[in-house]
């Protein structure tokens, strides 16, 4: 699997362009490796978004990890998903899969390399390199069923859900990751 490099530009005193930095993505989640691996390249707190020369803070530095951007905001991310992740997942009460959730976004998950199948509520969609989907806060989770790891990015945008539609679907959203089970490390 090829490395995750993030190039960031910017502004020097002149308002010449110039590379801020290049190199790996970090990674503010204090989530160890595992079977999904999060790489958060960028976000945003509001659109639009004021540009200056330089970021005056990490915008990545948003402890712990949550799925969706700040209210008003963006995130791009790249997710590495390995074989059998959804097993490290803790089981739902209402026995549904275990990576089930929704987010108040709209998600553009463009599909890099690798497979994975894109379930909702009564059906499911294989996805290769090429696909992108277009997420639009519906219930749904990932799954790799095949032998090599899969890797998506993913642009999420925060996003309101109309009054009728969230009478339907209840506050059934997700704010942070999906709860993992303890590795044999930690048990």
């Amino acid at each position: 699997m090829s490395t995750v490099r993030r190039i960031v530009t910017g502004h020097d005193a002149t308002g010449k362009s110039v590379f801020l930095s290049v190199g790996e993505p970090p990674q503010f989640h204090g989530r160890p490796p595992g079977p999904t691996v999060f790489y958060e390249l960028w976000n945003t707190a509001q659109a639009p978004s004021q540009i200056t020369a330089a970021e005056a803070h990490e915008p990545n530095d948003r402890l712990p990890l949550r799925l969706p951007p700040d209210a008003g905001g963006t995130i791009i991310r790249i997710l590495d998903l390995h074989p059998g992740h959804s097993q490290a997942l803790v089981p739902r009460a209402d026995g549904r899969h275990p990576g089930m959730h929704r987010t108040r976004t709209i998600d553009y998950g463009i599909m890099l390399e690798g497979s994975l199948w894109l379930m909702l509520d009564d059906s499911e969609v294989l996805c290769q390199p090429g696909d992108v989907v277009i997420q639009r806060g519906t219930v749904h989770a990932w799954e790799n069923r095949s032998d090599k790891v899969a890797r998506i990015a993913f642009v999420l945008i925060d996003a309101e859900f109309d009054p009728a539609l969230a009478a339907q679907i209840g506050d059934d959203l997700i704010h942070t990751t999906l709860v993992q089970r303890p590795s044999h490390d930690e048990s």
